[in-house]
């Protein structure tokens, strides 16, 4: 199987920005306020592990649920170009950290590794939306491995956060984690353009898939 760098790159950078281990590390330390570190660690685990069954779960049954009712993969890479482009704006103005930090404040049970960690925070609806369009992109096995290697990647990348996010905290700081949250949300402006421009190309409008 031939690998494609550039989709790879663009599954790894669209999957790392809208999953934003880096957003979630201080939230995560809000939610787990007063728990010891070994009890972090399973939180981080827990969350992750069941992210990653959900993003699978729509990784393998999604394109198929969206033939069901109907709605045709151009269409969605449309709408799913539109809410990832909304998630973008939601990062580069901060209303997005203003959301997840209000949900902190929110009463949750001890664990909060389900919900709200790995719902909606990790697998959240444009996690969701991701996944399904890259497949889309490279339908057949070539996509499906490479989306959930990568993906399977990212949320790796995302416990190891989690459960060194105390000490990220300490050294890049809340300052450095705006900077940060910035840059992603231009890189997921730009490709949720290209999502955009892509579902219009496939209903005849401009030129086709780059």
């Amino acid at each position: 199987m031939e690998l494609d760098t550039a989709y790879m790159i663009t599954v790894f950078v669209t999957m790392f920005v809208v999953i934003d281990p880096i957003g979630i590390a201080p939230l995560f330390l809000a939610l787990t306020r007063g728990m010891t570190t070994a009890h972090r660690r399973r939180v981080a685990i827990r969350a992750t592990l069941t992210a990653a069954f959900i993003l699978a779960l729509f990784a393998f049954f999604g394109e198929a649920l969206l033939g069901f009712v109907g709605i045709s993969m151009p269409a969605f890479r449309i709408a799913g170009g539109i809410l990832l482009f909304l998630t973008a704006l939601d990062m580069l103005f901060e209303r997005r950290s203003k959301r997840r930090e209000d949900k902190t404040e929110e009463e949750h049970p001890d664990d909060p590794s389900i919900f709200p960690l790995a719902i909606p925070l990790m697998a959240g609806p444009g996690a969701i939306a991701s996944v399904i369009l890259l497949i889309g992109e490279r339908p057949g096995g070539e996509g499906m491995i490479t989306v959930l290697s990568i993906t399977a990647l990212v949320l790796m990348a995302m416990a190891v956060i989690l459960m060194l996010s105390s000490y990220l905290d300490r050294v890049v700081g809340k300052t450095g984690i705006d900077v940060i949250t910035r840059i992603l949300g231009m890189l997921l402006a730009a490709l949720s353009v290209q999502f955009v421009l892509d579902g219009l190309a496939a209903f005849g409008f401009g030129p086709g898939p780059t």
